[in-house]
């Protein structure tokens, strides 16, 4: 999340840098290795099967078991591990996603009109018929993943959903993560991570055929096989490091922010965090906490580093001006924090989410807390799309119905479009009509 020359040219003036990350650019999210490489594995599975997925697990993910689907029994057995308190807060977790998703849902209805007489047309919105979930569990297992991806996919009708999740160092698969699947209606879990898991789900290698989606998020491997994949197989979103942006004033604490900052830096060391404030004296107060909150932080081994390469604060003199930088920024989570928030709500057009007010924080929604969805757009993509909801699981097919009455009126504009285009068999097909029509 930089601010391009475009508008640093036209915003000249009225905004200052009070801290700026120390890479110049953003994330490369295309290495040309793990494009290399991610196209070597495809080919490689897409010529030998199984064979291959064998081959990755054992050497990737330490998996030796020739079958990866759990069965009813393992899957009880992991769940019986994971403590109470933790699958009372998952299903808290999974039942507002499903709540929001399925208050979604029933607003997107089918409609038939009339555009003249003799001509209906309309849409219907149909399910998917498989969806595959990938669900990381590396550094971090984040265990409302399935809530966002299985979850949203059930409440959306689709008729069969699997998921994969790779094995942990120990060659077992995480509890949590696996418990949480189950939780949301996962037909099956499978233990198979990385670029296998999502070919062999593209592919049709493991399950009842190969998926018409893949959704979830995963590192740089996992994010390039989606790229490559997208075709063959529908995606939700192409998702890069996690983002956090907050608009502040001088009215908003600086402690707050800074670890709203931080909690989002924490996702990885290349994970940007901005903030964009009308108040100088907040904006150096926030970089004075920030690092204050790093000395005593578990995580800042990783939250430091991201802080450090693609933190950013930014003084902006005025809201005008601080809307204008945000809209620029296009970041995957928005936190707004002012005497005039509803100013920036109204005014604001490229987010994934936004989170307003002092107690509204990005990690409810990340823990499934909110309801809403945390599979959003990265690296300024959200200039142009939204994130995953209970809509991408859903196919609006139009359709139309034509009555003798109207043949008129369509087919003699068709005659002379086909005619003038030189489409002598699209004519036809009017000019058959009409005729039986007189």
């Amino acid at each position: 999340m930089q601010v391009s020359s475009r508008t640093r040219t036209a915003l000249s003036g009225k905004f200052k840098y009070l801290k700026e990350p120390a890479i110049d650019g953003p994330p490369a999210e295309r290495d040309p290795a793990v494009v290399a490489r991610v196209s070597e594995t495809l080919l490689d599975i897409s010529r030998n099967g199984m064979d291959a997925i064998r081959r990755y697990a054992r050497e990737l993910d330490r998996w030796s078991d020739p079958g990866f689907e759990l069965s009813r029994r393992d899957i009880d057995q992991l769940c019986e591990q994971v403590p109470a308190d933790v699958r009372d807060a998952l299903r808290l977790g999974r039942d507002r996603t499903r709540a929001f998703a399925t208050a979604q849902r029933e607003r997107i209805q089918d409609a038939e009109f009339e555009l003249e007489p003799g001509l209906v047309t309309g849409y219907r919105h149909i399910p998917l018929d498989r969806v595959g979930a990938y669900l990381p569990a590396g550094r971090f297992p984040l265990l409302s993943s399935p809530s966002m991806t299985v979850n949203v996919a059930r409440t959306a009708g689709v008729g069969s959903v699997m998921a994969c999740t790779p094995p942990q160092p120990d060659g077992r698969p995480h509890p949590g993560m696996v418990y949480a699947a189950d939780l949301c209606g996962a037909d099956q879990i499978f233990v198979l991570g990385g670029v296998q898991a999502l070919a062999a789900m593209a592919f049709g290698l493991i399950g009842d055929g190969p998926v018409d989606m893949l959704v979830g998020a995963g590192n740089a491997y996992v994010a390039e096989a989606k790229r490559q994949l997208f075709g063959a197989v529908a995606i939700d979103l192409l998702a890069g490091p996690s983002e956090v942006a907050v608009i502040a004033d001088g009215q908003a604490d600086p402690d707050i922010v800074a670890a709203d900052l931080l909690g989002q830096a924490e996702h990885g060391t290349d994970s940007p965090a901005a903030l964009v404030t009308t108040s100088e004296d907040l904006g150096h107060a926030v970089i004075a906490r920030a690092e204050a909150q790093l000395a005593d932080l578990a995580t800042a081994s990783i939250a430091g580093p991201a802080w450090r390469d693609h933190g950013s604060v930014i003084w902006a003199e005025d809201r005008e001006t601080a809307a204008a930088l945000m809209d620029e920024l296009a970041p995957e989570h928005l936190e707004i924090i002012t005497g005039d928030d509803d100013f920036y709500f109204q005014r604001l057009r490229n987010y994934g989410s936004i989170f307003l007010g002092p107690w509204s924080t990005v990690a409810y929604s990340d823990k499934g807390m909110a309801g809403t969805n945390h599979v959003l757009p990265t690296a300024g993509r959200a200039r142009y799309t939204g994130g995953l909801s209970v809509a991408r699981f859903l196919k609006t097919l139009t359709y139309q119905r034509i009555t003798r009455e109207a043949t008129p009126l369509l087919g003699e504009a068709v005659d002379v479009i086909s005619r003038y285009e030189g489409m002598a068999a699209h004519r036809a097909t009017a000019t058959r009509r009409l005729a039986t029509y007189r």
